[in-house]
């Protein structure tokens, strides 16, 4: 299978689980915006540099770096038969930018070969994910008190450590970053609807029935 992936979706759909498990079966690059800034900043690029500089001050990263940080990934030889992207676009200006990195990239799909995932979830139950979610500062596994707790109360299963709660994942964080989601990003929806590469999947479900949803859409 060769084939493009945007997932969208708005804070704690269970996008990013999703992504681990089919960038592993599809055996292509996960490209989270978030993780490809930290290894460019980690090996002192010239994307990096600036991006540190921003950080440094409490600032956003600017769209033009963001955007090149990301078309150099694409344009990398691991990603010539497809890729995931996670945490971008974020907004229709981004979008058009990436539109704008397909051309320059050396690896070409065709419009069937590209598909926005949106993860349709409702904002109550993301906002008990949220406030329940833990993680280890280990390993980074993620966890939810209630629907899939640690063996041990409090404690990784993996590396004995004590979990901790992310500081915006409280109720009030949780409804403004939903707002922010609504206002910035939803209007992603109509674009890749217009595109006619958008398809929505069921993400309030258990993981293996959201991924098996994810998998019928993608094969069609």
């Amino acid at each position: 299978m060769k084939k493009v992936f945007i997932f969208l979706g708005p804070p704690g759909c269970g996008k990013g689980t999703q992504t681990d498990t089919l960038s592993k079966e599809l055996n292509i690059p996960h490209i989270d915006t978030g993780s490809l800034l930290r290894e460019n900043i980690k090996n002192e690029t010239e994307f990096g540099k600036i991006a540190k500089s921003f950080i440094d001050k409490g600032r956003l990263v600017p769209i033009e770096v963001v955007a090149s940080v990301i078309g150099e990934r694409i344009s990398r030889e691991d990603c010539k038969t497809g890729y995931i992207l996670d945490g971008f676009p974020r907004s229709i200006e981004q979008a058009e930018s990436l539109k704008a990195m397909w051309e320059k990239s050396p690896y070409k799909f065709e419009k069937e070969e590209k598909v926005a995932v949106y993860f349709d979830i409702p904002t109550d139950v993301l906002v008990e994910r949220l406030v329940n979610r833990r993680s280890c500062p280990v390993c980074g596994k993620i966890y939810n008190l209630k629907s899939s707790a640690p063996k041990v109360e409090g404690k990784c299963d993996i590396c004995n450590v004590e979990l901790i709660q992310r500081k915006d994942d409280t109720e009030e964080t949780a409804v403004l970053r939903f707002e922010t989601y609504n206002r910035e990003t939803k209007p992603l929806l109509d674009f890749y609807q217009n595109e006619g590469i958008l398809v929505q999947i069921n993400a309030n479900q258990g993981i293996d029935a959201v991924y098996s949803e994810l998998k019928k859409v993608i094969n069609d």
